[in-house]
């Protein structure tokens, strides 16, 4: 499955003012723009050449394309210029927000997004991006990135949403245990201690790689400070809806996720799914028309294991 956005706007339609601004940023006038796949952003994406060859990697977006979009790109700005040189992501070259739009420009990397579903060198090779990245990152080098349950606990407790008012097309299994999933899930709230700098929207279109097999993580906005296992849990969601790999041993084998209380891991997913579907029957946010059914999807991937687990 690949997570498109129908509906992004380009580097031709953002405001003249804003591409000037774009362009004093990076001293030199832009000649070259191609629109990137993938995401969900409304607002552009676009990896940019100026006259003289300088590379950049642009988005922007305003209130028109999404109102909450802005919002998430000024938070990404702020975390990504606090992101040390050593982690594995772009750098924040400058920021253009006029209080209407918000333009990013970052270094380009020169790659695509993993194959999915997940070709086992590429999935080797993020994974061990995690784990060098977990290192990294701890203890959290970004002071003013909120807690992870701070930034979680709405979303991991979305079984008590759904039993409060239940959709008509529950899950079967999902409506008779009900209380056990959000139990479960309130565990995986209390597991979200720590203090590492976490991604936490780790799937393939958040990552890229490059022709010598090199990843870089992309798009901060949701960053965190939390367990150090929490990314590599998060990616086999992503994992597990491509299908592919045996999620389950994986967890059991990689040192981040190997030594995790059990009960922990279950309660983060059945969190997860509580979330995905109290969100998948929601109307679709506006020029975002299709992300309802990737939540449904990634609800409908974590439910069997979830049950699996709970036994």
């Amino acid at each position: 499955m690949r997570e498109l956005v129908k509906t992004r706007i380009g580097w031709t339609d953002l405001p003249d003012h804003v591409r000037s601004a774009v362009e004093e940023i990076l001293g030199d006038r832009v000649v070259k723009a191609v629109s990137q796949p993938g995401g969900w952003s409304p607002g552009s994406a676009d990896r940019v050449r100026t006259a003289s060859g300088r590379r950049a990697f642009v988005k922007a977006v305003s209130p028109a394309q999404n109102q909450d979009s802005p919002g998430m790109h000024r938070t990404e700005a702020r975390n990504t210029a606090a992101l040390p040189a050593y982690a594995p992501t772009p750098r924040l070259l400058g920021c253009h927000d006029d209080g209407d739009w918000v333009a990013l420009v970052l270094t380009d990397v020169d790659g695509r997004h993993p194959v999915t579903p997940w070709r086992t060198g590429e999935l080797t090779a993020v994974l061990r991006v995690l784990e060098t990245m977990a290192g990294a990152l701890t203890p959290s080098p970004v002071p003013h990135a909120p807690t992870a349950t701070e930034q979680l606990t709405y979303d991991l407790t979305g079984w008590r949403r759904i039993a409060a008012d239940p959709p008509a097309d529950l899950d079967p299994w999902a409506w008779s245990h009900l209380d056990e999933l959000r139990d479960a899930a309130d565990r995986g709230v209390a597991a979200l201690a720590g203090d590492t700098l976490c991604h936490v929207d780790v799937r393939a279109d958040n990552l890229l790689v490059d022709a010598t097999g090199r990843v870089a993580v992309v798009d901060w906005p949701w960053a965190c400070r939390g367990p150090a296992w929490l990314d590599t849990a998060l990616l086999l969601v992503n994992v597990r809806l491509h299908g592919g790999h045996d999620t389950e041993a994986l967890l059991r084998r990689l040192p981040l996720t190997a030594d995790v209380d059990p009960d922990a891991l279950t309660g983060v997913y059945a969190g997860l799914a509580g979330f995905f579907t109290d969100m998948a029957r929601r109307p679709a946010p506006r020029s975002i028309p299709t992300i309802r059914a990737f939540q449904q999807a990634q609800a409908d991937a974590l439910l069997p294991w979830i049950r699996q687990r709970l036994r």
